[in-house]
């Protein structure tokens, strides 16, 4: 089934607000870098407390970035790949103009 346009740009709207900041943009390259990885492990790369670091990823969870799974005591987050292309076919669309 097709995404509405409306509900499309609302998607691509969210994504958008959740790549303004830097500390999103890290934790998202590092994902992509690395593949999955374990939720914890941010608070070194970004040096976050863990409560931002978790209010950050709880954004990009949120805007459909990259989806999070749970695996025993750990989360572990993932690049969602299908949400990044929508952006960037958004994107090339309006390029073409």
């Amino acid at each position: 089934m097709a995404i509405k346009p409306d509900e499309r740009i609302k998607q691509i709207e969210k994504m958008a607000k959740a790549l303004g900041d830097k500390n999103r943009l890290v934790i998202l390259q590092t994902i992509a870098e690395k593949g999955c990885v374990n939720c914890t492990e941010f608070t070194e790369v970004i040096n976050l407390a863990q409560p931002s670091v978790s209010h950050h990823i709880k954004i990009l969870v949120d805007s459909g970035l990259i989806n999070s799974d749970k695996e025993g005591r750990f989360v572990k987050l993932c690049i969602n790949r299908e949400n990044i292309e929508e952006f960037n076919a958004f994107l090339n669309d309006i390029n073409k103009f």
